[in-house]
């Protein structure tokens, strides 16, 4: 499960809608779940040890961070099918994202020149979306969970769930 994660409580104490889980595959693996609205609910990362042990948690971090009406993953393309077999089982959408989709939109062309530069700028880009979009705001964020916030901020605009990037987080405005 994930040892490092922050999470936003339902003001009402009612049902939690359905929202979108963004991850950032690997054996360090970093989540981000969002509300309809787009406000940021829970963020974490969590060093899973190996791939068996990664699979075998997909099902109870899908539970922990939803309820889900969207997956979206990007990273290790032999790790996503079961993430995307998992939203489908719960009858989510599942949706693949290569970096390069995501940091096209979110990333300067020189902050994208290479994987470090690009992994470098997500986390102050990162931390300036958990505060644009509300939500939680956890007191330390590593790299994958950094890189998850912003596939999902690509994925709310992409899906039409933000109807544009914040000013303050288009990099052409920034």
């Amino acid at each position: 499960m994930p040892d490092e994660d922050a999470t936003a409580d339902p003001a009402d104490g009612g049902p939690v809608p359905a929202g979108l889980l963004a991850v950032d595959l690997g054996l360090r693996t970093g989540f981000a779940s969002f509300a309809p609205d787009g406000a940021v609910r829970r963020v974490g990362s969590s060093n899973l040890g190996s791939r068996d042990r990664l699979r075998r948690a997909i099902p109870g971090v899908v539970t922990q961070y939803g309820p889900v009406s969207v997956l979206v993953v990007e990273g290790d393309r032999t790790l996503a099918a079961p993430w995307i077999a998992q939203a489908e089982r719960r009858g989510a959408a599942g949706i693949e994202v290569a970096p390069e989709t995501w940091r096209a939109l979110l990333l300067h062309p020189r902050e994208r020149r290479d994987g470090r530069r690009a992994k470098a700028a997500a986390d102050p880009l990162a931390r300036t979306t958990l505060e644009v979009l509300g939500g939680v705001r956890p007191t330390s964020l590593r790299h994958d969970a950094a890189e998850a916030v912003l596939i999902g901020l690509w994925a709310l605009v992409h899906l039409g769930w933000l109807p544009q990037l914040p000013a303050a987080l288009d990099p052409r405005r920034r």
